[in-house]
């Protein structure tokens, strides 16, 4: 069976981090692009960037560039959402999702996790 499972998130004060993971069952994440997106209560789903499978360029979203960062362990077939310097407006549902291709104009988005809150609040 084809799944990611994403992991991390919590209730976090503002200016603080946190990392989200995204691991795959069934295939081989590194084989894929990643991508990253939210969905705050009663907002659309937004992407928030994506890491390339082909030579790990990174893309963000303008509200989390400098502040998020997405990587991934090859060796342990995962990806990773570091977050910095947390604000109460990202608070929402975070989802890893998988793809070919991955770029400033299109992230990964063919197979879904099922996603894992975020809260930032003091």
């Amino acid at each position: 069976q084809v799944q990611l499972v994403e992991s991390g998130g919590d209730l976090v004060q503002p200016g603080g981090s946190l990392r989200l993971s995204c691991a795959a069952s069934g295939f081989t994440l590194g084989s894929y692009s990643v991508g990253w997106f939210r969905q705050a209560p009663g907002k659309e789903r937004e992407g928030v960037g994506c890491i390339s499978r082909r030579d790990g360029s990174t893309f963000y979203a303008d509200s989390v560039k400098a502040r998020f960062t997405i990587s991934r362990d090859k060796n342990k077939d995962v990806a990773f959402l570091q977050m910095n310097s947390l604000k109460p407006e990202d608070t929402a549902v975070y989802y890893c999702a998988t793809g070919l291709y991955c770029s400033g104009g299109h992230y990964p988005s063919d197979v879904w996790g099922q996603g894992t809150q975020v809260t930032v609040s003091s």
